[in-house]
């Protein structure tokens, strides 16, 4: 038996719900990519200091750092010797990240006017300090100490300790994270045409998956 296509039967129907269900994802992956602003601090923190305090760093650390955030990480999470103080900073740094969609928007790290630079500090920040304990810690202090001289050698070498920006004075807490203003992501230019661009090439693919189910050969029984 061949199913009939005509758009008035329940086959066809169902394939045209594949294209409002890709839009109601789109939308919601939009409100998903611009984390709410709450109330300032500096940027956007709720500058509430109930958590563990993080020492502010220079925009030259953070621009070395960031490469080695990976690494931190990583070493961090199979660390066994923790205590609570840690961990909480762990988390911190991994939770802030995600509010700067993970280090790939542009300028995060090198642009001051970047909607994602306050963001970038804090997350950078509390990897510093995790590193810095693990350097006290009986398991980790080897490979940590390992870090510690390659970061120090890439500053020196750099001569990046001491260039500041408006955020280098700033210090942190894991009770307060720093969210992005949605209105200053709309006024920075690469940081609003990297949203778009991945809404448009996220909605083109949408697009071709349900052009190519509602495009399939007829069902033969």
């Amino acid at each position: 038996m061949i199913r009939s296509t005509h758009p008035a039967h329940g086959f066809v129907r169902g394939k045209r719900l594949t294209g409002g269900g890709a839009l109601l994802w789109l939308i919601c992956l939009m409100a998903l990519a611009l984390p709410i602003p709450v109330a300032a601090h500096g940027g956007g923190s709720s500058g509430s200091h109930a958590g563990i305090p993080i020492p502010s760093l220079t925009h030259g650390e953070m621009a070395v750092i960031d490469p080695y955030y990976g690494r931190i990480v990583a070493l961090a999470v199979t660390a066994t010797d923790t205590d609570e103080t840690f961990r909480r900073m762990l988390n911190f740094a991994q939770i802030q990240r995600s509010y700067c969609l993970w280090g790939v928007m542009p300028g995060g790290i090198s642009d001051e006017e970047s909607p994602f630079n306050e963001c970038s500090h804090a997350y950078l920040a509390a990897a510093k300090a995790v590193l810095l304990q693990m350097r006290t810690m009986k398991d980790e202090m080897v490979a940590a100490g390992d870090l510690v001289s390659e970061i120090d050698a890439a500053l020196v070498r750099n001569n990046l300790s001491l260039i500041l920006c408006r955020f280098s004075g700033e210090s942190f807490n894991t009770a307060d994270l720093i969210r992005p203003k949605l209105l200053d992501i709309v006024l920075h230019a690469k940081s609003l045409t990297t949203i778009l661009l991945a809404l448009l090439a996220l909605a083109v693919s949408m697009w071709w998956t349900a052009r190519g189910l509602r495009t399939k050969p007829l069902a033969i029984e």
